[in-house]
């Protein structure tokens, strides 16, 4: 069924406010998915907090206009969904990449993240990055590591001593 002018506008404007808050963005094809492997998707988005939508063509350019994947515009044709990762950077691509292992009617084309067009074979590295609470637990590992190797290393040398002196009373009860 075809969309009246008010409810264009409508689409337009709802891709252009998440797509101004949105960190990166995958378009990916969809041709030759069912509907239930399309709703599969949809739930796997919903909960990773990604937004989906698939978006005619023309309304997508005027929605992504002004905002940081205006870069993506020369590359939206055929049949693409897009999605948005609203929190995490890689959270859209972790979603893409894994539901496209399975199928493989699922085509990514776009990949963009700040304002720049990636290859969409770098979809693997974006889905790679680490999200919020793991790039917190690494940042404090890296600057809990020092002082844990001071500690070890202090502990250490009471404790030679004990197995120095340990092994010389080994030593004399044989002798």
């Amino acid at each position: 069924m075809p969309l009246n002018f008010e409810q264009k506008k409508a689409v337009v404007a709802e891709v252009a406010e998440v797509a101004s808050g949105a960190i990166s963005a995958i378009a990916a094809e969809y041709r030759g998915l069912t509907v239930g492997e399309m709703t599969e998707l949809r739930a796997k988005a919903r909960e990773s907090g990604v937004y989906l939508r698939v978006v005619r063509n023309s309304l997508a350019r005027r929605a992504i206009e002004g905002t940081d994947f205006e870069c993506m515009q020369e590359g939206l044709t055929g049949p693409l969904v897009m999605a948005f990762s609203q929190e995490d950077p890689g959270s859209a691509a972790r979603v893409i990449e894994e539901f496209a292992k399975e199928h493989k009617h699922l085509v990514v084309k776009l990949v963009s993240i700040g304002g720049k067009l990636l290859q969409p074979s770098d979809i693997e590295t974006l889905a790679k990055m680490p999200t919020y609470d793991q790039s917190i637990s690494m940042l404090m590992a890296v600057m809990k590591a020092p002082t844990e190797k001071l500690a070890r290393t202090l502990k250490e040398v009471p404790g030679k001593l004990v197995r120095t002196v340990a092994a010389i009373r080994d030593a004399k009860q044989a002798a």
